[in-house]
């Protein structure tokens, strides 16, 4: 079952802070439901959310009404499994480095096709929240 604890979290922010300082990224890090690691990015003057709009936004997959909801609202949940493939540049790079770090630890031995979940515990990175969107800072 997963589980994430505060001290677990304590653990493994020094580094993940030490990431965002290298890339001039303001986030937080929190514990949710004792399950999920999460990392809310609020600022940085990477364009997170033009980034990923010009690297997968041009396919089939996404409408031009969801594009333009993820401008206006100014915030976007990172598929940590695909974000290779959705990011590019310095975006993909800061993701690279801060997803395995917070992964630094975990293990799955899921099965899917039997309906098996069994990991240490989950990621969330989010470029800016429901309630406050994300702020793209000057260089």
């Amino acid at each position: 079952m997963a589980y994430v604890s505060q001290d677990l979290k304590a653990k493994l922010a020094p580094t993940i802070k030490a990431i965002c300082k290298k890339y001039n990224v303001k986030a937080s890090i929190a514990v949710r439901h004792h399950s999920t690691l999460v990392l809310n990015i609020k600022s940085s003057n990477i364009d997170f959310i033009e980034n990923y709009i010009s690297t997968f936004g041009s396919r089939r997959e996404m409408s031009a009404v969801h594009i333009e909801s993820i401008r206006k609202n100014g915030n976007l949940d990172v598929n940590h499994y695909w974000y290779k493939d959705h990011f590019s540049g310095i975006a993909k790079d800061f993701l690279s480095e801060v997803i395995p770090a917070m992964n630094n630890g975990n293990y799955d031995h899921s099965d899917v096709q039997t309906d098996y979940f069994n990991t240490g515990w989950y990621i969330d990175v989010n470029v800016g929240k429901w309630n406050k969107p994300y702020e793209l800072t000057a260089e």
